[in-house]
């Protein structure tokens, strides 16, 4: 029988197995809104919402376990917030790509983590980004999540007179043309488009709005689990509001068996003709193929290395020596070694079920803050995140007006890195402005890394000090105008 205390060093760790089982429930209910805002953002790109429900428990539950057994730490993992709205805002609705190469793109970012996990070119990647660029990109995400909550809860409306018009259904726009064969499906409007504050009016703006309040209230009081808290009870509200329906064949419908039905449609599809076997097919897309995996590889990477380096030093998980071996160290020597792995194989157990990236949550921070120090943490959320599936027919019915204001709330949580740049130093202000403002602006989470990039080599190359930009960086940015050239001529 296992000693639990033995097995993950409860008093080495001064902790116990109530506190630990304490500091699971609330790293538990402090990101389980993701099992809910998951499969809001992910269903846009056509991938049945039951079986991306899912695939985030299952991806979920097992990397968590992992980073519990082999890493022996109090972290948890799930699909990534940004990476997420990465994957269909980005990749899929702005790039073009089928939400199945969108996996498979995932599934590699996934090896590559593996790779520069057990190597020295972690140490390489990690030295090549500038910290006030990580943090400008940190942030970026941030303020690009916090876009798409304010949209989703229809806070806004946009408005576009006639002459800034280009296009319609993806070809000239006519203004004397008075009728579209087969309507009118998307038009593209210049930067004279205006955005402005709806009158609430509607009642899924007044249901956001409500939520909205509600869980910054929670949020304020510290109220464990008040995102999640925060949904459920908009979604409540949403049913007398007539904006929701609990109807008996609603609920059927929304079954763990046909969430289990619908897995396989997305379990395995990165590899099938639609995703691995036709990502390669196109020469001319191979350089926007790299730059997106590139994309998601950077992104989930220094998630989680910021999230164990943030919370692990000042509580001791991580130790000066783990944080030096980071850069330097290569295999499985240390606890962050350990973590780094379980995190990478996250990404590549979600792409396979049917998820974007796997990251290691901020809001294990709240876990840790309950007096959690060892892997037995992890270990009770995964235990959670497995109990939660049989919440199925809830899923269906959340509506977005209740999961947009937890991605207001989380993109807020995320804007914290902005205090950690020095906006007063051009030199940083500006490639980080890029990496994080325009992120937002330009609805499109690698076109702000790409600007950033990009400004970064020019600020240091003006300013005599291209010596200091690391070849990495050099070839990153190269990259992206290559893509951007090539755009312009597709």
């Amino acid at each position: 029988m296992l000693n639990v205390e033995k097995f993950f060093k409860l008093k080495e760790l001064d902790t116990t197995v109530s506190t630990e089982f304490m500091a699971g429930v609330t790293t538990f209910f402090a990101m389980s809104y993701i099992i809910f805002v998951n499969p809001a953002i992910l269903s846009l790109t056509g991938m049945p919402s039951q079986a991306v429900f899912l695939a985030t428990i299952i991806s979920a539950a097992a990397s968590t376990l992992l980073m519990g057994l082999f890493a022996n730490v109090p972290y948890a993992l799930a699909p990534g917030m940004g990476l997420n709205a990465f994957f269909t805002y980005t990749v899929v609705f702005a790039l073009g790509f089928t939400w199945q190469q969108a996996l498979a793109m995932v599934f590699l970012c996934g090896i590559v983590n593996v790779i520069i996990t057990i190597t020295k070119f972690r140490k390489m990647i990690i030295k090549s980004i500038p910290e006030s660029l990580q943090h400008g990109i940190s942030a970026g995400i941030g303020v690009f999540i916090s876009y798409i909550g304010i949209k989703n809860a229809g806070f806004l409306e946009f408005t576009s007179d006639v002459g800034n018009i280009l296009s319609v259904n993806g070809t000239t726009f006519d203004p004397s043309t008075e009728a579209y064969s087969g309507g009118i499906g998307t038009f593209v409007t210049s930067g004279g488009i205006v955005p402005q504050l709806v009158d609430f009016t509607q009642r899924p703006a007044i249901l956001a709005l409500i939520g909205l309040i509600v869980t910054i209230i929670l949020l304020v009081r510290n109220v464990r689990g008040a995102i999640l808290i925060g949904i459920v009870v908009t979604t409540l509200l949403a049913i007398p509001m007539g904006i929701v329906s609990i109807t008996p064949e609603v609920l059927s419908a929304n079954s763990l068996g046909t969430a289990f039905s619908e897995l396989g449609t997305t379990f395995g599809a990165a590899f099938g003709k639609e995703g691995m076997l036709s990502l390669f097919n196109d020469p001319n897309r191979l350089p926007l193929v790299l730059i997106t995996i590139f994309s998601f590889s950077l992104s989930d990477t220094f998630d989680s290395i910021g999230t164990f380096i943030g919370t692990g030093r000042r509580t001791g998980i991580f130790s000066e020596e783990d944080e030096l071996m980071l850069e330097s160290g290569s295999g499985f020597k240390t606890k962050m070694d350990k973590a780094l792995f379980a995190d990478s194989i996250g990404t590549i157990l979600g792409s396979i079920f049917g998820s974007s990236n796997v990251t290691t949550f901020v809001e294990s921070a709240a876990g840790i803050g309950a007096g959690g120090r060892s892997g037995l943490t992890s270990v009770v959320v995964a235990g959670l995140f497995v109990i939660s599936a049989f919440f199925a027919p809830l899923i269906g019915i959340v509506p977005a007006a209740a999961t947009a204001p937890a991605l207001i709330i989380v993109g807020i949580m995320m804007m914290s890195s902005f205090k950690e740049v020095n906006w007063t130093d051009l030199e940083d202000a500006v490639p980080a402005f890029f990496a994080s403002i325009f992120m937002g602006l330009s609805y499109n989470i690698s076109y702000g890394i790409a600007a950033g990039f990009i400004f970064y080599v020019i600020v240091k190359v003006v300013k005599g000090k291209a010596k200091e930009i690391h070849p990495i960086l050099w070839g990153a940015a190269g990259l992206f105008l290559l893509n951007f050239v090539m755009m312009a001529f597709l």
